[in-house]
Parts: C-alpha cells; structure tokens; sequence
C-alpha cells in the first residue's frame, strides 16, 4: 500500500521538491548578503548599545545611520517573502483536495478495496504519507523564512508579529499546511470532484486564515498595558521595536481616552507658544498621559506555539471527519 501511494503521489512530490530548490536558491544568496551586511556594519552590537541609557548621543547617531543605510537597501526584499505566503494553500489545493476526489471520479478506489485492503488502511497510508510530506515541507520553509527574515526584523524594520512576518516564520507554516491538506482531503470526500473540491477548499482556508488572524490572534494572551508621561524619554527604553503594538492614544486624568492612536513626546519642562504645558496646544489638560497597548516580543514563539496548535487541532479535526466520509463511499 505504501508503495501505491508513493506512485501515485510521485510526481506531487517531485514538483514540490524542484519548487523547494528554486525557493532555496532564489532565498540563500540574498539571505547570505543580508546576514552578511548585519554583520559588517556591525548593527547587533549597535542594537545593544542603543538599549543603554549611558550610550553617547554620537554613538547613537551612528547606529541610526548604519541602520538606516541597512534597511534602505534590504527592506524591499521583503516582498519576495510575501510571494510565498500562499505555498501552504497551495499544497492543500494539489496534494489534499485530489487524494480521495480523484480517485472516486476515476473510479479507481474500486480497484483498491476489492484487493483485500480494508478502506480505513487505504485512507490511513495516503493521510499519513502527504500528512508527513507536508509537515517537511512547512518546517523547511517556515524555519528557513525565519532565518531569511531575521537581519531585518532584528533593526526594527518589521516587528515578527507583522502579519505577513508571522504567517510565513517559524513552526506556525506548519500548522497552516497542515490544515489546508487536510481541509483538501475533507472536502473532496464531500464533492468527491476535482475541481469543485479545490474551489471550496481555496475559500475555505481563506475564509478560517482571515478570521483567526483578525478575530483570535489579538486575544491568545491578554495584552500588556504601559503607561507613560507626555513628557520625558518616551517608552523606548521600556519597550522593544518588535513589541506588537494593539492599540495607542492619550488619556486624560480621569482615564477615557481622549486622543485614540496619538502619542506625545515633549522635553521635559516643555511650553507651547502660549504658555501652557504640554499638550494644551491641543487641548489636551493637566494629568493627561500616554497609554499602550501591546503584546511583548517575547511571547512571539508562544503566540506561534498556540497558532500551531488550533491549525494542527482543526486538521486532525477533519481528518477525523475524512475518515467517516470515506467508509460511506460507495
């Protein structure tokens, strides 16, 4: 049976491989002379230094300097990454909705089934064998984005907890394909055709991806809340630029927010052209202080654990619903 289904997914298998090739030479070279330039200008130590209060005010400059020559010349690299956001969906399309939908518009799991293999061996050797390839390919691509990226996101160029980041980094692509193989496989045992199959599950996946990131993501641990006075240093050394930001504004004394999405940093002893303190200007009163909310870089691989987790607990899910699907096939 292994043997059946190693033939029969050869090719899916062969094209996946020669895809993973071109993704690793087009993603290696440019890897390498990002990884290569952090390192030469010397910007992790200068992220250290920037995090010291007692660091020169030249030194600083300096690192600003370098780091934006950094990301002026490597940020739009970022858009290559962004293109392959959809390699788990697609894997889902061409792997999972054709396992059982071919081969019942073909008619060829007759064949099978009057061989002596019982139907629930059939379904458990095809599940498992894509089931794995897909969890091989998921790691290699979202372990290997997670290096690709890392110059980038470690200047502040993109916080980790960027969607586009998020999605196509760390163990979560493992989850996402997972989910979308399975989700092929489920529904092709419902519509059992081709392409009607791949349909539902392209909207299907869009449909579950957009709500859990919108909807979910925001809420898998409560947020952190920082407060900070309108004048002074601001939150940077309290606060890390891969932190996720939910949301920002300034509330007054009595706590309603007054100014949603604003921020005011002034010198300390700061007046406006008519006297008044900071703020007032624009009407903003006594007592009033900048407020934060945001989920700290540090849960970033506990946000991907819990990510991967609903994708894997939803795909096992279905293949659940897969398997009783199959024993009712004609």
């Amino acid at each position: 049976m292994i043997w059946l289904a190693w033939r029969q997914h050869r090719k899916q298998a062969l094209f996946t491989g020669i895809g993973l090739v071109v993704l690793a030479a087009l993603m290696l070279p440019t890897g390498l002379a990002m990884h290569s330039a952090y390192t030469g200008k010397g910007l992790g130590a200068c992220l250290k230094q920037m995090a010291d209060p007692s660091t020169a005010q030249a030194k600083v400059d300096g690192c600003h300097y370098a780091m934006d020559q950094f990301t002026n010349r490597y940020s739009s690299m970022m858009f290559i990454g962004i293109l392959l956001l959809l390699l788990p969906l697609l894997i889902g399309l061409f792997w999972g909705s054709p396992l059982v939908a071919r081969e019942v518009e073909h008619g060829t799991h007759r064949l099978v089934w009057t061989q002596g293999i019982s139907r629930t061996r059939w379904a458990a050797v095809k599940f498992g064998a894509v089931g794995g390839l897909a969890v091989v390919v998921g790691l290699a691509y979202g372990l290997g984005m997670s290096w690709w990226l890392q110059p980038l996101t470690s200047v502040g160029e993109q916080s980790r907890f960027q969607q586009f980041l998020f999605d196509m980094s760390g163990i979560a692509p493992v989850g996402y394909t997972l989910f979308a193989v399975a989700l092929g496989i489920f529904v092709g045992t419902l519509w059992r055709r081709v392409l009607p199959a791949m349909a539902v599950t392209l909207a299907a996946f869009v449909v579950v991806r957009l709500l859990l990131t919108a909807l979910a993501r925001p809420r898998y641990l409560p947020a952190k809340t920082l407060t900070y006075p309108l004048e002074g240093p601001g939150r940077l050394s309290q606060t890390s630029p891969e932190d996720w930001i939910l949301a920002r504004g300034i509330r007054d004394v009595a706590g309603k927010l007054i100014a949603p999405g604003a921020e005011i940093r002034c010198p300390v002893g700061a007046a406006g052209p008519d006297g008044g303190g900071c703020g007032t200007p624009l009407g903003i009163g006594k007592g009033a202080y900048n407020w934060l909310s945001y989920q700290p870089a540090s849960r970033y691989w506990l946000f991907q654990g819990i990510e991967t987790g609903i994708f894997v607990a939803l795909a096992a899910g279905l293949l659940l619903l897969a398997f009783r699907q199959v024993r009712r096939i004609a």
